[in-house]
């Protein structure tokens, strides 16, 4: 009894900080790749725009990250990365931006 407490214990810890299943993540990736995120942006490289792993390290532990990040994707952004702008992208709904962005910065 005490070891199945404890399992569900874990499980809630892991749900209350966000962490993404397998599924969250592979949903998340294809939204990247439905919207050619992944034209400019690798997950372990440099394409165009910064790899997605490079993002995750740059934000990590700035609070104010998700929204402001979700907020580029729709309206586009230059300066952080480089001379070279990230393009508006309209098209891309606000939850799947979020979706997106919290794959991105739940990479290691």
């Amino acid at each position: 009894m005490n070891k199945l407490m404890m399992s569900a214990a874990s499980a809630a810890l892991l749900l209350m900080s966000g962490m993404a299943t397998a599924d969250d993540q592979a949903a998340a990736m294809a939204l990247a790749q439905k919207n050619a995120c992944l034209s400019c942006h690798g997950v372990d490289k440099k394409i165009v725009g910064p790899a997605y792993k490079d993002i995750a390290k740059k934000y990590a532990g700035d609070k104010g990250a998700h929204a402001r990040l979700v907020a580029k994707v729709k309206a586009g952004g230059k300066g952080v990365w480089g001379e070279i702008p990230m393009p508006p992208n309209p098209q891309v709904s606000a939850a799947d931006a979020d979706k997106i962005v919290s794959w991105i910065l739940s990479l290691k």
